[in-house]
């Protein structure tokens, strides 16, 4: 039990600490990345105003054909290129990558090399 409490307690604290550098030096748009278990999802929000500009989810319906038969970082990478897709659509041509508290590997590293290569910049 207590492990977990430690486990909580340092992702939090890695959550905070991304997100308060990020607030601290970028004005730019935030891609969010958020990951379960199972799901990720990722949206475009602006600070400033307060809005989410774009959003794309793993378990929207409208992504459940793409998304069929594939594992969890062949899914990432269409929710990536879905939220850059969406993004431009939006008018955000440039953000800054907000990682939360998960690291830089694995699903979220596929997110953001596939919406890199949908034209999205960071």
């Amino acid at each position: 039990m207590r492990s977990t409490l430690i486990k909580n307690l340092r992702r939090e604290r890695r959550n905070t600490r991304v997100r308060s550098k990020l607030r601290e030096i970028s004005t730019l748009p935030r891609l969010c990345v958020t990951r379960s278990v199972k799901h990720i999802q990722a949206q475009v929000v602006d600070d400033l105003a307060g809005k989410t500009l774009a959003h794309a989810s793993s378990t929207s319906k409208e992504m459940a054909g793409e998304l069929k038969g594939k594992n969890k970082s062949q899914r990432a990478a269409v929710i990536g290129t879905a939220i850059a897709k969406a993004a431009l659509a939006a008018g955000v041509t440039s953000v800054s990558f907000d990682r939360g508290f998960a690291r830089y590997h694995g699903r979220v590293k596929a997110l953001a090399e596939a919406a890199r290569e949908a034209g999205l910049k960071f």
